[in-house]
């Protein structure tokens, strides 16, 4: 294909065509649950949740990064292995929707997200009706934030993830260790070779996603950071004197979201707003979720370590036990070189006048240089038994 007077090859055409459409995979899911894919670029995403060209980088399914939950002005930037997210207060972008791990997620956040803003409008419909907004309000504050709801369901995915993918490492693993136990050959040591570099990558991922979780723990203010919509009724309410950020799209329910956010947070408004309690029993949840996970693997890096011990002690044994055959073999060599050297030196063609008339003196040769030859045999076996050189 020409362009601008260059020839561009067609694989180059089908890899940057490629290339195009997987950095604009995205899909967009509000309060309600709808979901709507995104044909935009980088910048778009950029602009509409206001976060760095870094912080989306770290997104990027081209570049390695480990598991990371930030938390920036208006947004939560998610990567947990496969799931890729940007959460807002009211949205969540998703990365990659047409992938099969991906898939079950977003069925997930389209069943999960309506669920508890429906209820949380019947709630206060009802309660509206009898007469009391007060009632409504405390309602709406017993509501988790949309952006913790978004982020229980990709926690709750990834932990499950991992621990199927943990399940099913331990019921390929087992079964090959003891196996190796009765049997040492060549296949069965490759198969539990394969399976424990599957174990340690495993560990790493899982061990990513723990620390990701223990150090968000550690630090209240990172878990602050969280509160989008804490932050976001905040800028909105009177107390601040700010109107609605001018980077939300213009929308007909816009402000009754807004209004509902801040009649959520209120009471966190005006009380502590390092609060983060609820997000930490979050978070500790599912912290230790990941960690029994990570326990499980630990058992069976235990596992097979004494596997490997037990193999190394049966190795051991056996060599042993080629070492006591070698001594015999080498014992039994000496004492019939003994013997060979004696035939040896009567065998030479040498004049002698004693071997004249004495015919029976080679018969008495023969016994003298056996029994002399065993005697040292067992000699030298008594004295190996004695020092413990051979077992009992």
């Amino acid at each position: 294909m020409a362009r601008d007077g260059f020839i561009v090859p067609v694989d180059t055409q089908a890899a940057l065509k490629k290339k195009t459409v997987a950095a604009r995979s995205w899909i967009l899911l509000d309060c309600t649950g709808e979901g709507t894919v995104l044909d935009v670029d980088k910048y778009a995403i950029m602009h509409r949740v206001q976060i760095h060209a870094r912080d989306l980088r770290i997104l990027d399914p081209l570049l390695s990064y480990p598991s990371t939950i930030l938390g920036r002005e208006r947004a939560i930037v998610l990567n947990l292995e496969h799931i890729k997210a940007i959460i807002t207060a009211e949205e969540v972008l998703l990365r990659d929707p047409s992938e099969d791990n991906v898939i079950p997620i977003v069925e997930e956040l389209r069943r999960r997200l309506p669920a508890a803003n429906a209820k949380s409008q019947e709630q206060g419909d009802g309660r509206e009706q009898n007469g009391g907004p007060n009632d409504a309000e405390m309602g709406e504050e017993d509501e988790s934030p949309f952006e913790f709801r978004a982020l229980e369901v990709a926690l709750e995915a990834i932990c499950s993830f991992l621990d199927a993918r943990t399940t099913e490492l331990e019921s390929a693993a087992y079964p090959a260790l003891d196996e190796l136990t009765s049997k040492i050959s060549s296949r069965n040591l490759d198969r539990v070779r394969k399976l424990k570099s599957q174990m340690t990558r495993l560990t790493a991922r899982v061990q990513k996603v723990r620390d990701e979780l223990e150090q968000l723990l550690d630090d209240d203010d990172d878990m602050a950071d969280l509160y989008l919509s804490r932050k976001l009724a905040g800028a909105s309410s009177p107390v601040s004197g700010s109107g609605v950020p001018s980077w939300y799209p213009a929308s007909p329910t816009i402000g009754s979201k807004i209004s509902r956010a801040s009649r959520a947070s209120m009471t966190s408004i005006h009380g502590n707003e390092n609060d983060v309690e609820e997000l930490e029993m979050l978070l500790e949840a599912y912290f230790m979720q990941i960690d029994g996970t990570l326990n499980k693997l630990n058992t069976l890096r235990e596992y097979i370590d004494d596997t490997e011990d037990y193999i190394n002690i049966q190795l051991d044994n056996h060599r042993n036990q080629l070492i006591q055959l070698e001594l015999f073999l080498s014992s039994g060599t000496v004492c019939l070189s003994i013997y060979a050297l004696v035939a040896g030196v009567f065998g030479m063609n040498i004049p002698y006048t004693w071997n004249d008339e004495h015919g029976y003196m080679f018969k008495w040769v023969i016994i003298v240089s056996g029994i002399a030859c065993a005697a040292l045999f067992v000699l030298i076996i008594s004295y190996a038994r004695l020092k413990g050189l051979l077992g009992s």
